[in-house]
């Protein structure tokens, strides 16, 4: 059996869940406070971080290659594209978002309050761009859910957290974000404490 190591409260790790039961596999969720890490993990992953995913004597510690993994390794419903070109530019894309817009979710958490409102400031302004492109298809990567859409979904499940207001020139990404939230197992994929980020699902 897989077994993830995620925390609660770490995007990267639900990103991971989110695919896990997208899947419907059988699998272990161990929940990490990285505040007292289990010994295991230590040994597991060099950073001792999350996520990190055990399979017999495979271990994986970033989310991308992660969720590519699972992917393959289970193929239903399939969240990467099959034709070569496509996957490649999905693979592009969601490099751009890691790049652009990922990488500053850690600092909205930061201690620093000017280093929280840079970052907080880089992420509205690139989910302002991405509106054009959901108001004319329905995900990321035209009309079907994708590992892009994955990767989207725990950053819109913050916005309320992570205290990211959009108005009305984000119609289209809310709504989309209500149309990854309304999927079926969603919100199994979180934790409790993921839930209480916002008010409903």
């Amino acid at each position: 059996m897989m077994k993830l190591y995620s925390n609660s409260i770490d995007p990267f790790s639900h990103r991971c869940r989110i695919v896990l039961f997208e899947k419907g596999m059988d699998f272990e969720v161990i929940d990490v406070d990285l505040n007292n890490k289990p010994e295991d993990l230590s040994i597991l992953s060099p950073y001792s971080d999350c996520p990190v995913l055990e399979e017999r004597d495979l271990v994986l510690t970033d989310p991308n290659i992660i969720n590519e993994y699972i992917d393959e390794r289970f193929p239903h419903p399939q969240l990467m594209p099959a034709d070569p070109v496509m996957r490649a530019r999905a693979r592009l894309f969601l490099k751009d978002m890691e790049n652009e817009l990922f990488i500053h979710m850690k600092n909205i958490e930061a201690k620093e309050s000017k280093v929280q409102e840079n970052a907080r400031k880089v992420v509205t302004n690139t989910l302002i761009q991405l509106n054009p492109i959901l108001d004319k298809q329905e995900f990321l990567l035209h009309d079907e859910y994708s590992m892009l859409d994955v990767a989207m979904a725990p950053l819109l499940w913050r916005l309320d957290y992570y205290e990211i207001k959009l108005g009305n020139q984000c119609k289209a990404l809310l709504k989309y974000a209500d149309k990854i939230f309304s999927r079926p197992l969603f919100e199994e994929a979180m934790s409790p404490a993921e839930k209480a980020m916002r008010t409903s699902i």
